[in-house]
């Protein structure tokens, strides 16, 4: 696993309160994951998440995958649970403005220690979002705690694939997005057997790639005006975003980078 000293939880919340924030939002809509409605699709569909039961959403953000997982997939209720307030707020909001707040409601509070209680959910859900978490053990014990036996923690994740990062790729990376480390597909597998939790699929989606393109295609020829209007029409940190972007779209064509997709189901 890549590791990147002094960042964690406090920078991710100021990233996701602020204009980085607003500028991912931008390019990947508010579905801020690679592969979009596609992707979560996908997750579903894989996991067997069944219609009519109860999940929880590690790292919700706004509550876009729950919203979807109501609307799409029947899930009779949802919980979010997500640590910055400003995305908490944005997104009982956007579920009141949906009609779908009576499904859904929002804890704010750390994926490690949900507060929630154990044994009481079907399913644990994340999409591309627990790269941001830093202490990964204590976030996969809590998501098997809380699931009944037999349940499913299902999620989809950025995460280094099979050519390996140098250490200056993976400190340029990892500073870059405001991750604290980075798992492999392995690093994930072996926390959730650890936790009772039985494997069922760990691959890579091969999404990665085309979808990074698409977002550099996008802020360079589509929305560059409402990029730099999110960055106070800063031309300087406009071009140092889209240099960083550029080297990520170079990591993701080597294989260093990679979406990954896992279901594991509780023993």
């Amino acid at each position: 696993m890549k590791t990147l000293d002094n960042m964690g939880l406090q920078q991710v919340q100021t990233v996701y309160s602020g204009a980085e924030g607003r500028l991912w939002e931008l390019l990947m809509g508010q579905q801020i994951h690679i592969g979009g409605l596609s992707s979560s699709l996908d997750l579903a569909q894989k996991a067997g998440i069944k219609p009519g039961s109860s999940g929880v959403d590690f790292c919700c953000c706004t509550g876009a995958g729950m919203r979807f997982l109501v609307r799409f997939w029947g899930i009779a209720e949802m919980t979010g649970i997500d640590a910055t307030e400003t995305m908490v707020k944005l997104g009982k909001q956007r579920c009141i403005d949906e009609g779908l707040d009576d499904k859904i409601r929002f804890v704010l509070a750390d994926v490690c220690n949900s507060g929630l209680p154990a044994t009481s959910f079907d399913f644990v859900w994340g999409e591309d979002a627990w790269c941001y978490v830093e202490n990964k053990p204590a976030m996969i014990a809590e998501a098997a705690r809380i699931i009944r036996p037999g349940g499913t923690i299902a999620f989809t994740d950025w995460v280094e694939g099979p050519t390996p990062m140098t250490d200056a790729e993976a400190k340029r990376f990892l500073t870059f997005m405001k991750f604290p480390n980075l798992a492999n597909v392995d690093d994930y597998k072996t926390l959730l057997t650890k936790n009772n939790c039985k494997v069922m699929t760990a691959e890579n989606t091969g999404r990665y790639t085309s979808c990074i393109e698409l977002y550099i295609q996008m802020v360079s020829q589509q929305l560059t005006y409402d990029a730099l209007k999110i960055l106070n029409f800063d031309q300087a940190i406009f071009e140092g975003l889209a240099g960083e972007m550029m080297f990520i779209g170079d990591l993701a064509r080597q294989n260093k980078i990679i979406q990954g997709l896992f279901v594991a189901g509780k023993g």
